[in-house]
C-alpha cells in the first residue's frame, strides 16, 4: 500500500452539494432555502432572538471580583475555649465538633482568633492562629499547634 492509493471507503463520503446554479442543477433558485424571510435572504446568527433582547443582555451582571485562591475557616476566639475547657485539655478542631462548640469544619479548616482573655494553660490544635491569639495562649503557658 503506497499514499496515493489511499482512498475513502466506498459509500463514506459524497460530493458537496452546488445550490443555486439553475433549475437543472436540483437546488436551484431558492437553493434549499424556501420562500421569502429573513433566513431566505441572509444569514441570521444562531444567537438572534427576532429583536428580542437576548438572554445573554437579560441575565444579570456578575459583580465585583472573586479571589481564586480565598481561604475558608471556621473561625473561633480564645475566649470561647477559655470558658469551655479546663487548664491543660488539649484543644482540637473534632473536639470542637463534638462537643458541638462549632457547626461544621470549613474548608480550609479552623483559625483561632484573640478575642478575649486566656488564663488557663491550654493546648491548642487547629490549622492557622492569629498572632493575637498565639501569644495569648503561650502567655497563660499554654502551647499552639498547626495542624
Amino acid at each position: 500500500m503506497f499514499l496515493h492509493e489511499l482512498r475513502p471507503n466506498p459509500g463514506s463520503s459524497r460530493r458537496r452539494k452546488r445550490v443555486g446554479r439553475g433549475i437543472a442543477a436540483g437546488q436551484g433558485k431558492t437553493a434549499g432555502r424556501g420562500t421569502k424571510g429573513q433566513k431566505a435572504r441572509d444569514q441570521v446568527p444562531l444567537t438572534f432572538e427576532g429583536g428580542q433582547t437576548p438572554l445573554h443582555r437579560r441575565l444579570p451582571r456578575l459583580k465585583g471580583f472573586k479571589n481564586p485562591t480565598h481561604k475558608e475557616y471556621t473561625i473561633i476566639n480564645v475566649a470561647l475555649l477559655e470558658e469551655r475547657f479546663e487548664t491543660g485539655e488539649v484543644i482540637t478542631p473534632e473536639l470542637l465538633l463534638e462537643r458541638r462548640i462549632i457547626k461544621k469544619l470549613e474548608k480550609d479548616g479552623l483559625k483561632v482568633l484573640g478575642e478575649g482573655e486566656v488564663t488557663k494553660a491550654l493546648t491548642v490544635r487547629a490549622h492557622k492562629f492569629s498572632k493575637s491569639a498565639e501569644q495569648k495562649i503561650t502567655a497563660a503557658g499554654g502551647s499552639v499547634e498547626a495542624i
